[in-house]
């Protein structure tokens, strides 16, 4: 499978989770130890790769996300 990028970028939301992620004031291990207690076994690098677009965010973990940053799934998209 080859995975397709969008302006050299492996996901939409990774911008998006930065910026939420800054505005909560949280740091990326903050907010991979939220994802954690969540269930999700994201790490801080994860984080990064995800932020920089880096990594491909697989659809299970936007709602995840969006919950450990208090916003809507469809704003990390870019929908809302």
């Amino acid at each position: 499978m080859r995975i397709q990028k969008i302006n050299g970028k492996c996901n939409i939301c990774g911008e998006r989770v930065r910026e939420a992620r800054e505005k909560a004031l949280l740091s990326q291990e903050q907010l991979a130890a939220k994802l954690q207690l969540l269930g999700s076994p994201i790490m801080q690098k994860t984080i990064s790769r995800i932020e920089s677009g880096a990594r491909v965010v697989p659809d299970y973990e936007i709602p995840l996300l969006a919950n450990a940053l208090c916003v809507s799934p469809l704003w990390l998209l870019g929908l809302d």
